[in-house]
């Protein structure tokens, strides 16, 4: 008696799980083609296993793959008191890619059938990403955010960016006061987004084949606020040739 009462529990609670993951992927709003729909204001990702301190924002270290001969120069670089490389966002520069993404402000998705726009509050840089599995375009200069393009894996949008400049990786600067970390102009990434009711799964791969002997990942997870859909994204300024250590002019006199 006892072993069938174990048994039947054991199929109730396997039936209750299955049903959990059934409503969690009715739940999920869908386009009229049936794909997923991203659409929506989201908090900042969250590393799934985040260690260390910021570590749900930038790459922790036991994800990263073992260096190459060489990489170390590449990926740290020391601070030299010149805001432009110890942190180029306090001079207004670009933020980047991956380095936009993982930053502490709401991010705003907004899908179209054939394309998804990834809108972060950070400067406002918006990416706009076809999805209907074109080829990279070729004889493009290399830029902060690369050049991406999607295809869809079942209901997994997957995107591939390539021609970086090499720059700033993550915020792994705000964690060490003497360098900074940055991917080189051979990196590629890999991004994997899935939406399961008010959760997207995001998982990113980076792939940069001078610092790295192999690709490497991270998951994140990012959360729907529809609260927060009213307010949308705030206004996001930087002023040109700020000057002020770290962006930090409360020491300056105040502008007459």
């Amino acid at each position: 008696m006892r072993n069938q009462w174990i048994a039947l529990l054991a199929l109730a609670v396997g039936l209750a799980a299955t049903q959990t993951l059934a409503q969690s992927a009715d739940d999920t709003p869908r386009m009229a083609d049936g794909k997923p729909d991203f659409t929506g204001v989201y908090t900042p990702p969250q590393a799934v296993n985040a260690t260390g301190p910021r570590g749900e924002l930038i790459f922790n270290e036991h994800n990263l793959a073992p260096l190459k001969p060489g990489g170390e120069e590449l990926l740290y670089v020391p601070r030299t008191g010149d805001m432009r490389i110890d942190e180029p966002r306090a001079m207004c520069l670009p933020a980047g890619f991956p380095s936009g993404m993982l930053y502490i402000l709401p991010i705003q998705f907004i899908q179209h059938p054939n394309y998804l726009v990834i809108i972060p509050e950070l400067q406002h840089a918006a990416r706009i990403i076809p999805t209907d599995g074109r080829p990279h375009r070729e004889g493009l200069e290399p830029s902060y955010y690369g050049d991406s393009v999607g295809h869809w894996e079942g209901d997994t949008l997957v995107i591939e960016t390539v021609n970086f400049k090499r720059w700033i990786l993550d915020d792994y600067h705000y964690t060490d006061p003497t360098k900074s970390r940055w991917h080189s102009d051979a990196m590629t990434t890999t991004e994997h987004l899935r939406r399961v009711g008010d959760i997207l799964e995001y998982r990113i791969t980076i792939d940069d084949p001078k610092i790295f002997e192999r690709p490497w990942s991270q998951d994140y997870e990012l959360t729907y606020r529809p609260d927060w859909e009213q307010l949308g994204l705030l206004e996001y300024t930087c002023e040109a040739f700020n000057r002020c250590a770290g962006g930090d002019c409360s020491n300056d006199p105040p502008v007459e």
